[in-house]
């Protein structure tokens, strides 16, 4: 009985011990290694000392026009606007005032801030550090589509913010996000960086932030974000929040894009976006076996006569690097060619038939690209929307660009914007500039139903 007790022991040790689980444990002799002594404190003070003089505050002021009607969608439906008949238009603070903040990167007054800074403004004002001097601002070029803008002042030796190479950021580096939040004066905080590369968060169309946990609030766009060498990585962009306050996920505009856009809007006043003439998407697990196991941007259709066509480029090959830098998705493609200039000379190295091969290719202009096609109606410059355009917005919709409006238009008192894309007229849905001309051919009002950053609503014109 006792050996047949053992032996029931030592069978259910066995099936215990198939299910064990051996821990790791850290050594025993770990060391805690205390950055300062009673006597020492730790401190960043020279470093920040030396940067924050490099960070400006910005006011704008700007002349609002129209009614509450042009500001707020709901107003812009018909039915709605029928209810409030009678109590006339309300109206708006006929001047507006705006807090941000900006980074000095010449000597001379050239200051990098958020496009959505100084959208719109009739007048910029700039704020030193240490200087009771206010500083009228002139634009000097903007881009949308990556929320930069350059302004300049007049002004000499001024301390301009030395830049660090982006692509080195890691995360867990330790970052310190500078700027005016909410007016009150430089403000400094810190954190670590949270992840590199982010984007599809839907803020602008060219997105790959430094993503961080320090502390971002109103004011602080357009500000700097440094790393604990005092070397900006990246301009503050956005946060996103439910409260509007912050919630430790903030991003920022990494310095190399910063780098390439701001050069170009000094020297032309523009960026031009370079073009490669393909459509891409990310590799799935399973497509990925097809392709070694390796991840990239897969070509899925090649534009007539665009630069990739001419390369040689086909649908199915797998683009793993531009330059040498390597691309793990689509959206890094995307933004990796959306940051040279037109007829730049690159060089991608792609898979086919899990062969790996290299092509130099000649990058067209993104702006002779993007829209085939023009027309003008009440104040409006209206454009066809290629397959390419589409796909760099993540649209799944059909419908015609709104490129420009005129501020003292009715289609502007009517809350039509720049970049909205009109996708129905009454009872007819919008595809191209045909139909739309059909749909606009009658001189009588009609309700216009307007596709604007993920939601619909409509206006009467």
């Amino acid at each position: 009985m006792k050996k047949l007790f053992i032996l029931f022991t030592l069978a259910l040790s066995l099936v215990y011990a198939k299910d064990s689980v051996e821990f790791k444990y850290a050594p025993k002799n770990l060391e805690r290694n205390f950055p300062s002594a009673q006597n020492q404190i730790l401190s960043y003070n020279n470093i920040l000392e030396n940067v924050r003089t490099s960070i400006v505050n910005i006011s704008i002021k700007k002349e609002m026009k129209g009614n509450l009607y042009s500001a707020n969608p709901f107003f812009n439906d018909p039915f709605f606007r029928e209810f409030f008949k009678g109590y006339g238009d309300i109206p708006q603070e006929r001047i507006q005032k705006s807090l941000g903040s900006g980074v000095i990167i010449s000597k001379d007054g050239y200051i990098i801030t958020n496009n959505h800074v100084i959208d719109g403004a009739d007048e910029i004002i700039v704020n030193l550090a240490g200087d009771k001097k206010e500083y009228e601002a002139k634009l000097i070029g903007k881009d949308e589509k990556s929320d930069l803008a350059v302004i300049k002042i007049e002004a000499k030796n001024l301390n301009a913010v030395t830049f660090y190479d982006s692509d080195k950021v890691k995360v867990g580096d330790i970052v310190f996000a500078l700027g005016n939040p909410f007016g009150v004066g430089e403000t400094i905080t810190q954190g670590i960086v949270s992840a590199t590369g982010r984007s599809g968060v839907g803020i602008v169309e060219y997105e790959d932030f430094i993503q961080t946990d320090a502390s971002i609030n109103p004011g602080n766009s357009g500000g700097a974000l440094i790393n604990s060498a005092g070397h900006l990585i990246g301009i503050n962009s956005a946060i996103i929040s439910k409260s509007g306050g912050n919630v430790g996920i903030g991003f920022a505009i990494p310095s190399n894009m910063v780098t390439s856009i701001a050069t170009s809007l000094i020297e032309s006043g523009k960026f031009t976006r370079a073009y490669l003439g393909v459509t891409i998407s990310d590799v799935s697990k399973d497509m990925s076996s097809f392709y070694d196991d390796n991840y990239g941007a897969l070509i899925t259709g090649v534009e007539e006569n665009s630069p990739a066509q001419k390369a040689g480029l086909k649908r199915g090959d797998l683009i793993i690097s531009v330059n040498g830098k390597k691309i793990e998705s689509a959206s890094e493609l995307k933004n990796t060619i959306g940051s040279y200039a037109p007829n730049r000379v690159v060089n991608i190295k792609f898979l086919r038939d899990k062969k790996i091969d290299i092509v130099n290719v000649t990058l067209a202009s993104l702006d002779n690209k993007v829209i085939a096609g023009e027309f003008e109606y009440k104040g409006m410059k209206l454009s066809e929307i290629t397959p390419i355009y589409k796909q760099q917005l993540g649209l799944s919709i059909e419908g015609v660009l709104v490129q420009e409006v005129d501020q003292n238009s009715e289609s502007f008192d009517s809350g039509i914007r720049k970049d909205d894309i009109i996708i129905q007229i009454e009872n007819e849905e919008i595809k191209n500039l045909n139909e739309f001309k059909k749909a606009t051919a009658t001189k009588s009002k009609k309700r216009f139903f307007i596709y604007r950053r993920g939601g619909i609503f409509a206006t009467v014109l």
